[in-house]
């Protein structure tokens, strides 16, 4: 793929914490000037306790987060018990690795498994696989990496690190022309996932999410 083709943009995040990780992403998928989704779901789920942030094109790492997760799937259903982050995450890493000449895919892969607890792995679109408490991707991770780096610190609680990883996307929308939306913030812990949406400082936006809730909860579109 030439880069000059691709205009999208976009901002994840994942923290780990004492006892788990919150992932967080805006929502908007975008091309050059055009808006084509405004309240994409880019926490995507690999397994009950596994999921990853997607950025890049939209459809490839769709592609890439449906191929990963059927792997682990079958992993799971073949040794009979849950997958680990890690190895997630190297299937990741080989996937965009042998693909990195066509592929435009930078994912976060974050989770929580029995042997190493919460994780957060870094896969950038070079196919390298990076362990850190802290990653941040996207266009709008140039934006807030300074902020994020000042205020994390090892062993943060969960509702502090929720509003650690809350603050950083939507101070990425505000000065990231390619990043808006609404923000999604997700909790995995030993008992799963909970995920929520948090646009609190738009009313627009709050008018449309609770739109999307009541849907989502009562089946009407």
């Amino acid at each position: 793929m030439d880069n000059c083709d691709y205009f999208g943009g976009t901002t994840i995040i994942a923290v780990e914490f004492d006892g788990g990780v919150v992932m967080g992403a805006d929502s908007r998928t975008s091309c050059r000037t055009y808006v084509s989704n405004r309240s994409a779901d880019k926490l995507t789920r690999i397994t009950d306790h596994i999921y990853c942030c997607r950025s890049g094109s939209a459809s490839q790492t769709q592609t890439l987060a449906n191929t990963v997760a059927y792997a682990m799937n079958y992993y799971e259903c073949s040794v009979g018990e849950p997958a680990l982050v890690r190895d997630a995450a190297v299937h990741f890493r080989n996937k965009i690795y042998e693909s990195r000449q066509s592929m435009m895919a930078s994912i976060i892969v974050a989770g929580w498994d029995r042997c190493h607890g919460g994780q957060v792995y870094s896969v950038p679109i070079s196919g390298l696989m990076v362990h850190e408490p802290c990653a941040v991707a996207g266009s709008g991770a140039a934006y807030i990496q300074g902020f994020v780096t000042a205020h994390y610190r090892p062993g943060m609680q969960q509702a502090e690190t929720v509003e650690l990883v809350k603050s950083a996307v939507q101070l990425a929308i505000q000065h990231d022309c390619s990043s808006g939306g609404i923000v999604r913030v997700g909790v995995i812990n030993e008992y799963g996932m909970d995920a929520c949406i948090c646009c609190d400082k738009d009313p627009e936006m709050v008018k449309y999410a609770n739109t999307i809730l009541w849907n989502l909860e009562f089946g009407v579109w």
